[in-house]
């Protein structure tokens, strides 16, 4: 299982967002959407080994963490606004607490903030990766990551708090590249790596 938690500095809190307006009215959901299709989509399949926690950060509600399983998810399509719409009913849940509340099959929204994700993470032994171009190439580290938790930005990157929050938790810092690249990018990388990996053991 991969883990992909994306923070959304500005993402709204709240349902009542147009679907037509994801960048303006909802706080940059759009770039969230993005890394949501990244994270999931094949060519004509899904990836069913993965989840995908947002972290909303925005007004007026925060925080928000919703929570996507590859496994138990259904209808989302490889569009923006598919995913919005999940989102979207996800924040419109009356009485959204500590404890995780199904929203749509495959989908999880709760009051959660980075610190409480990541404890949990490990709390299970889970290994932790903060993904900065300064980083340990991914080319070399693919068997270290396999089954690991990835941390990603939005368009505004972490905090200083954030990320020395993450640092302190992480097994280390990984790149794809010298380049900064948006998160959703990143995650098609990461995949495409470890799919590369899983591959090569199998020809073996």
């Amino acid at each position: 299982m991969q883990d992909f938690i994306i923070i959304g500095h500005k993402a709204v809190t709240t349902g009542g967002f147009s679907l037509n307006d994801m960048p303006g009215s909802a706080g940059r959901m759009d770039i969230l959407c993005r890394c949501i299709n990244s994270v999931f989509f094949l060519s004509h399949d899904m990836r069913r080994d993965v989840q995908a926690h947002l972290l909303l950060l925005g007004e007026p509600n925060s925080p928000r963490l919703i929570r996507f399983n590859g496994d138990k998810l259904r209808y989302l399509n490889p569009d923006e606004r598919s995913a919005g719409a999940l989102i979207k009913k996800a924040l419109e849940l009356d009485n959204i607490s500590s404890h995780e509340t199904r929203s749509t099959p495959g989908v999880w929204v709760r009051e959660a903030d980075l610190c409480t994700l990541l404890d949990e993470f490990a709390k299970d032994d889970r290994k932790i990766f903060y993904f900065r171009e300064d980083g340990k190439d991914i080319r070399d580290s693919s068997e270290g990551i396999k089954d690991g938790v990835f941390v990603l930005g939005d368009h505004l990157g972490l905090t200083e708090d954030e990320e020395q929050l993450v640092l302190g938790m992480s097994a280390g810092t990984i790149s794809v590249g010298p380049l900064s690249l948006h998160a959703d990018h990143c995650i098609i990388l990461i995949h495409n790596e470890l799919d590369r990996f899983i591959a090569s053991k199998i020809e073996r």
